[in-house]
């Protein structure tokens, strides 16, 4: 009788865990954004140029190192920061400066921005600044887009391919 009243309290306490499981994963209704707005993601990861530029080394150099330890060139670990822009309809939205990550600053700075914007016809501008230029933008993209209500637009950045693609 004992061990029958020991089932009977576990299955009860499983039952319990169950519906309390059962409630959380469909209650209360999570929304991701507002239905009546349109959703843009700026999302980026990019390394940008150092901060010294490598400094080619000569014949002579080169063999003053151990055979296992020859390279061409010395490069500084440390980068420079981005500075990123970003228009809609010819107002700045985001305007922000990212420092490299790792422990020399020598990894990529990334950008995650998201905001909501009203849906319709946009001109939406990217720019992008990686090296030590004050004035100017080494990439920057302009595009008139259509935004729906309720979905996401994406903002990614590719040097390989040319620099953003809007998505």
């Amino acid at each position: 009788m004992h061990s029958a009243l020991r089932f009977l309290l576990q299955g009860a306490a499983y039952a319990a865990m169950a519906l309390l499981l059962g409630y959380f994963a469909t209650l209360p209704p999570y929304q991701y954004g507002n239905a009546r707005l349109a959703s843009v993601k700026v999302s980026l990861s990019h390394a940008a140029d150092r901060v010294k530029p490598c400094v080619q080394l000569t014949q002579e150099e080169i063999a003053e190192f151990a055979a296992n330890m020859r390279r061409t060139e010395i490069c500084e670990r440390e980068r420079l920061p981005l500075v990123f822009e970003l228009d809609i309809d010819g107002e700045t939205i985001i305007s922000l400066r990212a420092e490299p990550s790792g422990l020399w600053n020598d990894g990529p700075a990334s950008i995650y921005e998201r905001f909501e914007v009203a849906p319709g016809e946009h001109a939406i501008a990217a720019r992008l600044r990686d090296t030590a230029r004050t004035v100017g933008w080494d990439y920057a993209s302009e595009e008139t887009v259509e935004l729906q209500p309720g979905r996401y637009f994406t903002i990614t950045f590719k040097p390989e391919t040319g620099g953003f693609n809007f998505r």
